[in-house]
C-alpha cells in the first residue's frame, strides 16, 4: 500500500497501534525474564495479550474511520477518546502486574476495587464508542458490495463479541455462596466456567483446558473486525486464478455466508463455554453442532458459487473478461 493511502487513517489510532506493538514486545520480554504467576498464569501474559488485541483493534479502526464520509469530527473525537481509554485500561493492568496482583475481578481492597471499577467503566466506554462508530459506518456508502458487507457484518459481530465480555463479571456459584454466607474472598467474576480460574490452560492464550472459558467467545467475536475484511482480500486474491470469483454477486454471497458462519462459530463457542466445556474437549453434542454448522456453510458456499441467470447474449462477468482478452488477441 502506498504511503499516501494512510493519510486519511485516524492518526491517534495508528499511534496507539504502534505503541501497543512496542508494549507487546516489552511484555514478551517480561514473560521471558519474570517467573512470577498471577492467578495461575505468567504475570506478563495478560499485558501481552491485551497489547496485541488493542493494537489489532486500533489499526483496524484507524482504517475504518477513513472510510467515513459524514460526521467526521464526531468520529475522530470518539476514536481519540477510545485511544485515551485504552491507555488508562492498559496502565491499570501493568500497575497491577507490578504490584503482583490481578487486575480483573479483584475487589479485595478499596484500591483494587477502584481500579477494577475504572476498568469496567473503560470497557463500557469503548463499547459505546464502538457502537457509535459502527452506526456511522453502517450509513457509509462503500462501492464494492462484498467489502461493504464484510465491514458491516464484521463491526456488528465485533460489537457482540465485546458485549460477551460482560458474562465474566457475574459472580460464580461459589462466589455467590460466599457472599450469602459472609465469607467473601475479594473476587467477583471469573472467565472460567465449572472450574476455578488459574487452572491448566492452552499455550499463549491461557484458555482453560479443564472447564469452559468465556474469554473464547469474547476473543473470537471481537476479531470478526479483522477476519471478514481479510476474507474479502482472500477472495480477491483467489479471483486472479478463478474467474468465477470476479463476479461481484458471487463475492458478496461468499461474504454473507462467511459472516453467517462466523456468527455461528461465536454462538457455538459461547454455548460450549457456558456449559463448562473446554474448547479442546468437545462432547458429542458439540461435535453434532459443529457438523451441522459445517453442512450449512457448505450448502451456503455452493449457493454462493452457483451461476446466476443472465440475459441471452450477455456473458457472465468472468466470461466477458475472457472474451475481451480473446478478441484483443485476435486483433
Amino acid at each position: 500500500m502506498r504511503p499516501e493511502r494512510y493519510r486519511g487513517w485516524h492518526r491517534p489510532m495508528l499511534v496507539c497501534a504502534g505503541v501497543m506493538t512496542v508494549l507487546a514486545a516489552g511484555s514478551a520480554v517480561g514473560l521471558a525474564l519474570d517467573d512470577r504467576t498471577i492467578t495461575g498464569a505468567p504475570a506478563w501474559l495478560k499485558p501481552f495479550k491485551f497489547a496485541v488485541s488493542i493494537a489489532a483493534y486500533s489499526l483496524t479502526w484507524a482504517w475504518l474511520v477513513s472510510l467515513l464520509r459524514t460526521r467526521l469530527r464526531l468520529a475522530h473525537r470518539i476514536s481519540t477518546a477510545i485511544v485515551a481509554v485504552f491507555g488508562v485500561e492498559y496502565a491499570i493492568i501493568v500497575v497491577q502486574v507490578i504490584r503482583g496482583t490481578s487486575s480483573h475481578f479483584n475487589v479485595s481492597t478499596p484500591l483494587n476495587s477502584t481500579l477494577f471499577a475504572v476498568m469496567g467503566i473503560s470497557i463500557a466506554a469503548v463499547w459505546t464508542g464502538t457502537l457509535v462508530l459502527t452506526v456511522l459506518l453502517l450509513r457509509t456508502p462503500i462501492a464494492d458490495p462484498a467489502a461493504r458487507w464484510a465491514v458491516r457484518l464484521g463491526t456488528l459481530i465485533s460489537l457482540a463479541g465485546l458485549a460477551l465480555g460482560g458474562l465474566m463479571t457475574n459472580p460464580t456459584e461459589s462466589q455467590q455462596r460466599t457472599l450469602d454466607t459472609g465469607g467473601f474472598e475479594g473476587v467477583i467474576g471469573a472467565h472460567s466456567v465449572g472450574v476455578p480460574d488459574g487452572g491448566a490452560g492452552m499455550p499463549i492464550t491461557g484458555w482453560s483446558t479443564t472447564g469452559g472459558d468465556l474469554r473464547i467467545p469474547h476473543f473470537v467475536g471481537m476479531h470478526a473486525l479483522q477476519a471478514l475484511p481479510l476474507l474479502v482480500m482472500a477472495i480477491g486474491l483467489a479471483a486472479r486464478r478463478w474467474p468465477r470469483l470476479r463476479d461481484d454477486v458471487v463475492r458478496t454471497r461468499l461474504v454473507l455466508v462467511g459472516g453467517a458462519a462466523y456468527a455461528g462459530v461465536v454462538a457455538l463457542v459461547t454455548w460450549q463455554a457456558l456449559r463448562g466445556q473446554p474448547l479442546v474437549r468437545p462432547d458429542t453434542l458439540t461435535w453434532a453442532a459443529v457438523a451441522a454448522l459445517g453442512a450449512i456453510c457448505a450448502a451456503g458456499t455452493a449457493w454462493a458459487l452457483r451461476h446466476r441467470a443472465t440475459a441471452p447474449g450477455h456473458p457472465e462477468p468472468g466470461d466477458a473478461r475472457e472474451l475481451a482478452a480473446t478478441d484483443a488477441g485476435r486483433g
